[in-house]
Formats: C-alpha cells, structure tokens, sequence
C-alpha cells in the first residue's frame, strides 16, 4: 500500500469533554445548539437528523490486510460530504471503540481531536466553518468484529448496521454513499469489491523470498448504497469467469474437487444470467450496477448476502452434490434470483430505515418465486409457492411469539431482531394477494413507478402503497395495517349445515382473532367442496366475520370442504370432524398437487391443535412415502412425519411401534426396489430423511456399511459430505468402532474448509458427556461463535433427541447466552441459536424452564423474547400432546 500523502502541519482543535449521552455542542456564541442523541448502536434520532444535514457522500477507504489473522486490518477512510446544518450541531460518525482504534482524524487537512463516546467518533462543529463540502479523514485499525477472519481468507458482513464495527461511517441506510476500495493484500491472495478492478500492483517480493510480494488491488467507486452494502472479500480464492449476453459474470470459490466445480459452474452462470435478464424486462431498468461478480464462502452466515458487484453465498448452498435432490436445485435457483432481485429491490432502492428491511426481503422472495419459474418448467410452481412459504409462516405465527410484518424499531442495534419467517415467508403470501387484488399489470406498473421515482435513493412502504392506492380504487392502505401491521393469523372455521335429513344445506366461513383484537383479515379463499358428484370450487371474499360458500343447490353428499384450495390463503383452517377424517382416510385420492398439499399443510395444523393424533397422521404419512408422485411434495410430508417421530412420540412409542415401520418404509425403495437407479434426486431425499431417523441395529448396520464403502445405492453416488455426515450419524448411535470411524474419516477429508469444519463439530457427537460438556462451554467465547453454521450443526448433534435427557442442562445457559448472541452474531443467529438448543425437548420441564427464565425476566429485551417463545411452541405443543400439558 501506498504510504499516505504528507499533510501540512495544522493546529489541534479540541472537543470539549461530554457527559451524558446527548451531545450539544455549538461553536461560539451564547445560544446552544440541539442535542445530538448519541448512545450506544444507532439511534432512530441521531439517523433522521444526520439525513437531514448530510448528503452526497463519498467514501474512500485503503486498507492493509495482513495473512496472519492475529495481526490488525489497518486503514485509512476518506469521508467526503455535503453538510447543511444551520444550527451548528457536531457531526457525528459510527466506529466502535473508537479511542482504541483510532489514531488521526483530520477535518479539510486540518487535525482534530474528536470526543469518542459509545460507538461514536464526534467531530466538534467548528471544524465546519461552512454548509458546503468537507472531507473527514481517519486512520484507524479495522476492528475484526465484521470481517470475517479466517485462515486463508476474509470477507465482510456489514448488515444490518455492523459497518461501524469495522470501519468508521455513517451506518445509516438513508445515508447511500459511493464507497471505493484500495486492499493491500498477501500475494497469494485476490480480491473482490463493490466496483469494477481498476489497477493491481505487486510491490515486490515477501521478505526478500521467493514469495510474491504484497498485491495492491484498487476497485472503482460505485453508485450509491448504504453502508449495510458495502463489501470485499480477499483471500486464496479460485476465479471462474463467464459472459451471458454481453455481460462478464466472475466467480469466487474456494472447492478443491475438480469435479464438483466443473458440475456445477454452468448452471451457477446461467442461473445468474436468467435472473438479470427476467429483472430487467420485469422492472424496465437495467441492471444498475455495472459490474457482477459473487463471492462462495464455506462458513457463509447465511445463504446469501446481496453486496452489488460482490454477492456472497454460501459456497454448499450453490457448489451441489452430484446426488443434490429437486428441492437443492430448487432452492440453489431460487437464492440466486433472491440475491439477484435485490439489486433492483433493496440495492437500488433502499428502504429509509429499517423497521421497512422486509420491503426489500420481500420483494427478493416474491420476484423470486416467478424467476425460477422458466428454468424448471416441469415444477408445479404453485404448489412450490405453497410449501416454500406457509409452513415456514404459519410456524411463527401460530405462536405466542408472532410478530407483525412491519414492526417499529428505535435503534438499529436492534434490527437483527426483526428478521425471520415473517417477513422472508408470510410477507411473499401477503404480497402475492395484494398482486391478486390489484392485477397483476397494475401491479408491476406500481413497482416500476416506484423504482424510477427513488432510483438510487431510499423510499419506505407507505410510499409503495400511495402509488398502488393511485392506481386501483380498493383501499390499500386499511388491507395494510391488517395485513402489515398486526401479528398473527385469522382462525377460519368450516361450519357446514344439515336439514333434519341430513342434506348439507349451506356451507359458512367464521374468522375469529385468537388473540381477541377483533381484527378481521381480508382475503379471498378458493374453497374446495368434495361431494359424491365430483369437486367443486367456490371463491369466497372473506371481508367480514363470516360469509356463506355459493352453493346453488342442496348437496346430498358433502364428503369434505377445504377452505384454502389454491395454496395462497393464509389462516388456521379449522375443519369440520367429517371433513377431517374423510381427508385422513383419503389424501392420496387428490389429484391435484396444489389441493393436496394445502390438504397436509391443513392436517398438520389440525395435530399441533390436538384434533389429530400423531400416530394416525404419521400412519398416513409413511403410506405415503411410496404413493406420492411429487418430490416437493413427497420432502414436506418427510418433514412432517420426521418432526412427528422425533417430538410428538414418547421413547417407548418410538422405539416400540414406529422404528421399524419408519425404516422399512424408506429401506424398502432405498434398497429393495432400486429406486434410485430410475429416480436418483428421489431417492436421495429418502436417503437423507433416512440417515436422520435410522436407529435399530439393521439400520446402523447398512449405515456403517455404506460409509465404509462395502454396500451402495444404486443410482446414489455418497459424496465426501455424505460420508462425514454418515460418520458423525455413527458416532451420534454410539455405534460400535464410532471413534475409529471418526478418526478415518477426518484422515479422508482433503479440502481444509470441510475439515475444519469436522474438527469444530466432532466434539459434539462425542459419546462423553464430558466432553459434550467442554464444547458447549467453549462456545461461551465469542470466537468460538464466528463460524456460525458450524456452531448451529454442532448444537443441533448436542440437542438430539437421542440425546435430550443429558443436553437439559444446556438450555438455561443457552437461554442465558442469548443477548450476548444477539450483541456478538449475525442477524439470523440468535433465533438459529435458541431453535438448536430447544430442538431435541418435547418434556414439561424444558417448557418450564422457558417461562421461568422469561417470567424472571420483566425487562427482557421484547424482541429477543418473541424468538424465545417462537423457539419454544414446538416443546410446549410436543409437551401437551405427549404429557397432558403438565408444566413444571
């Protein structure tokens, strides 16, 4: 890196010393400026007055990083503004600890000493002797907090306000700035920023070896993006390049097997390719950011991260195996274009605040949704919307912990908390009824009005709503506040009625509120009635508290009603006692996929509300595992029938009638019928459900076999993935030779990410409680938290049902540990954290435990409360179903 250009000697302005945590500081004079709110993270205040007096921001940062993750990132910023605060207050930038961090602030080339308080670095006022355009410059170490060190390799995380944890900035998302990066890096290494690469030097050798010297990469600024977006990675990476139409696309990864990437690197770049054409002819606007690159990276805190210019992904989620199932193919399209559509959704236009990020999620999911579509035309796409969605939903709606779509948030330290299955999966079924209610021309009409009017700026979703209220007469904005505004879901009951003869004479629609608000939800439901002359299908607008389906004559024989046919209707169906138990008896005798995966979405419902026995349910699941024709659909009823045989059976029952039967009911296609040779993704998604529940000797016999390379598959090729998990499935049974099987596999894996990895998890699976024991304590150490799905793989192995009796001692520490996970980790971590430490009970006493921690607690952070009550409905609903409610 370039040593820093000299700068004239410049007197020392002083700040006076601040007390409290409202800054007030004026130049000279008598009068008194307004206080600048400044606290700990970002406050909602301190943001709207900074929008308000600052704009056209530039920022220019250089960093050096060094190989040794041991030693400091050290930097430069240059911050170049308009300012345009008449009433003389302190600019106030973000940059945490910063008088331990910060090493020379300049205002205009002039030295300043700044006040730090918090998170903040305070410049005094009087170094901005006019309203016009000011450049601050900052020396400064890197804090690591949001730069993803690891060996070999790094890569930022900035959202959803962790930008100052690094870097000092604005960490605002109204606050979009034009951000370019110089790395100096290791010369092994390469780099990937927001702009295009403009300039790499090596500035000779390491050392005076043979190793190549230091490598200085320079990128071009971007446009304008909050600071949530800016973004690098540096580190030994493989390059993969391509072109679709006209455009470069470059990829960053770090997999060994020559093999795998050559698999897969065609499909990665098509993909790419397919989603920025289907955006550009959907928006009207071309892609906005000039250059598209994308970053894989093995412990990647989510599935994807949408920087422009350097998308991140989790590198397994894109990097299939050659025995990846439909749903895989799926979903690795499905991120894609989620990450794609947030360049125009979220990247281009930003939301002012973050109490709308679900605007910009949203959006990404619902575009989605419809650009998968051309690629896999053999997939009923409706019934993928379905699954993809409402199960996720209706699982934090459906507890004690919901929360609304558009929640109110006072300070961005807090914005992790607003992520989750609401605004990723209910959010998509809100806006596909509003596509429904408006059409879907008006529709995409509003959405490109709304994207050329804040192009490159910030809007919120009360902006959306004005235009689509402009161009449709229905009152969008009362929908909203329904549908938006308010947790939870309607209760819809089916309430058929009889003459004295038993003629089915009217069919009635009742929606109430479970939590007695009185709200009524407006939706139009597509019902399915069954009768002995075939279906038929009845559209009902539910606006009131109860509607009448159409029927226009007395049906003799009415076998069943549905309520919530075409898969996008959103409530709890309660059906009638016949209705329930014709659709039991009768589900595979639904035709279509779409009805009859609204059919099991619904009787599922009906079990975790007790008008439906486990047994009977999971009975008809595992008939179904070979009657099912639809892979989507066949993945979800596994899931069901898993969740089933693991939470709602008691050990005995488990063990005594339904081991054997759920073997045997995977077994049979797996290695009797040779499905795989005719069905291979089929197969494999039996495969790996059955890995997950195999427990009898038989079974844990075939396992060993099949990992020590002495039975196979047909039509199933075992990757080095499959073989570890595999592995760590023997050492979890206890299974004879469990730590000689460890051993050999950590000796067979080759690539370094993957077995760090095993390394992390191995511990968990440990047949020692004691050593169990020593793991979950080391993840008290934040460090040891870093690699996040690492440490979610880990607990999920501590907290197995095998293992639930020992791992009761871990929960109130975990429940104890969730602030500090909130404060340390990414957005999802702390709801994954408590979901794996909570997933394995289903007893009174872990449910006691909850609430007493929570009730012990009156001043528990509300947000972090609602993840704990989401986390813990299953153990409360598996503890009533199995035990009668009892409680301790």
């Amino acid at each position: 890196m370039r040593s820093p250009s000299p700068l004239r000697p410049a007197p020392v302005r002083a700040l006076a010393v601040l007390a409290g945590a409202a800054v007030s500081l004026g130049a000279c004079g008598d009068a008194e400026p307004p206080a600048m709110p400044v606290e700990e993270g970002i406050p909602e205040a301190l943001a709207r007055i900074r929008g308000e007096t600052i704009s056209e921001l530039r920022y220019a940062y250089a960093l050096s990083i060094p190989e040794a993750a041991s030693e400091p990132v050290t930097g430069e910023a240059r911050i170049r503004f308009s300012r345009h605060d008449d009433l003389g207050r302190a600019v106030v930038l973000d940059f945490t600890h910063p008088e331990a961090r910060v090493s020379e602030v300049r205002v205009d080339d002039v030295v300043v000493s700044p006040e730090f308080l918090a998170d903040h670095v305070i410049l005094p006022p009087d170094a901005f002797e006019d309203r016009g355009e000011h450049e601050v410059l900052l020396r400064f170490s890197a804090g690591d907090d949001a730069l993803n060190r690891n060996e070999g390799f790094l890569y930022t995380v900035f959202v959803p306000d962790r930008a100052h944890f690094s870097l000092p900035v604005f960490d605002q998302p109204d606050l979009k700035g034009r951000v370019s990066w110089r790395l100096r890096i290791p010369g092994t290494w390469t780099a990937m920023a927001n702009g295009a690469l403009t300039d790499s030097t090596r500035t000779g050798s390491a050392g005076g070896g043979d190793e190549p010297g230091p490598l200085v990469m320079e990128f071009a600024e971007s446009e304008p993006i909050p600071s949530y977006l800016f973004a690098f990675a540096a580190g030994e990476f493989m390059v993969e390049r391509a072109e679709r139409e006209g455009r470069v696309l470059e990829m960053f990864h770090r997999e060994t097997d020559p093999d795998k990437v050559a698999r897969n690197r065609e499909a990665i770049f098509d993909l790419h390719g397919a989603a920025i054409r289907w955006l550009e002819d959907y928006t009207g606007i071309e892609y906005p950011f000039g250059k598209f690159g994308f970053v894989l990276i093995p412990p990647f805190q989510f599935g994807g991260m949408e920087h422009p210019g350097a998308v991140t992904y989790r590198a397994s989620s894109l990097m299939l195996e050659e025995s990846a199932t439909q749903a895989q193919m799926l979903g690795r399209a499905s991120l894609i274009a989620h990450e794609t559509a947030h360049m125009w959704f979220g990247d281009l236009v930003t939301m002012r605040w973050f109490d709308d990020v679900w605007t910009k999620e949203v959006f990404a999911n619902f575009m989605a949704a419809k650009i998968v579509h051309p690629s896999f035309p053999e997939v009923n796409h409706d019934l993928r919307f379905l699954l993809a969605h409402h199960p996720s939903a209706y699982g934090v709606d459906r507890t004690r912990g919901a929360n609304p779509i558009r929640q109110p948030l006072a300070n961005l330290n807090e914005a992790g908390s607003l992520y989750g299955a609401i605004i990723y999966q209910k959010a998509p079924i809100v806006m596909k009824q509003l596509e429904s209610l408006v059409g879907e021309d008006t529709f995409r009409d509003g959405l490109r009005e709304y994207l050329a009017t804040f192009a490159y700026g910030n809007a919120t979703w009360p902006d959306l709503i004005r235009i689509l209220d402009g161009l449709h007469p229905a009152d969008l904005a009362a929908w909203s506040r329904v549908w938006v505004e308010e947790a939870g879901r309607p209760r819809i009951e089916v309430l058929p009625e009889m003459d004295p003869g038993g003629v089915v004479t009217r069919v009635t629609l009742r929606q109430s509120d479970d939590r007695g608000r009185g709200l009524l939800w407006p939706q139009r439901l597509d019902v399915h009635l069954e009768t002995s002359e075939g279906g038929l299908l009845r559209s009902v607008d539910l606006t009131a508290p109860e509607a009448a389906v159409p029927v226009e004559e007395p049906m003799l024989t009415l076998d069943w009603v549905l309520p919530n046919a075409s898969g996008v209707e959103y409530g709890l169906f309660i059906l009638d006692d016949r209705s329930l138990g014709v659709l039991v008896d009768g589900l595979g005798g639904i035709d279509d996929p779409v009805l009859r995966g609204a059919a099991w979405v619904t009787l599922w419902d009906a079990v975790l509300e007790g008008q439906l026995a486990p047994e009977r349910f999971l009975e008809v699941a595992l008939d179904a595992v070979a009657a099912e024709p639809v892979e989507q659909l066949l993945g979800r009823i596994l899931s069901y029938a898993e969740t089933t045989y693991w939470r709602l059976l008691s050990p005995e029952a488990r063990e005594g009638r339904w081991q054997g039967r759920f073997e045997a009911a995977l077994e049979g296609p797996l290695f009797g019928s040779g499905l795989g040779a005719t069905d291979p993704t089929r197969a494999t998604l039996l495969f790996r459900t059955w890995t997950d529940v195999a427990g009898s000797d038989g079974a844990v016999d075939r396992m060993r076999g099949l990992w020590a390379g002495e039975r196979t598959i047909p039509g199933v090729p075992l990757s080095e993935t499959d073989r570890t998990s595999l592995a760590l499935g023997l050492a979890l049974r206890e299974a004879e030779g469990w730590r000689d099987i460890l051993d050999r596999q950590e000796g067979a894996i080759s690539n370094p990410d993957r077995l760090a990895r095993f390394r992390f998890v191995r511990p968990a699976v440990d047949p020692d409680p004691s050593i169990r024991r020593t793991f979950f304590e080391s993840l008290r150490d934040p460090a040891n938290r870093e690699r996040e799905p690492w440490v979610l793989s880990g607990l999920g192995y501590l907290n197995h049902p095998n293992r639930a009796e020992a791992s009761v001692e871990f929960v109130l520490p975990a429940l104890e540990m969730m602030e500090e996970i909130q404060r340390t980790g990414d957005i999802f971590f702390p709801t994954r954290w408590i979901g794996a430490s909570l997933q394995g009970h289903n007893t009174g006493e872990v449910v006691g435990m909850v609430n007493g921690f929570l009730e012990s607690r009156p001043d528990y952070p509300p947000r972090l409360a609602e993840k704990i009550l989401q986390a813990s409905d299953m153990v409360e609903r598996s503890a009533r179903i199995l035990h009668g409610g009892g409680v301790q």
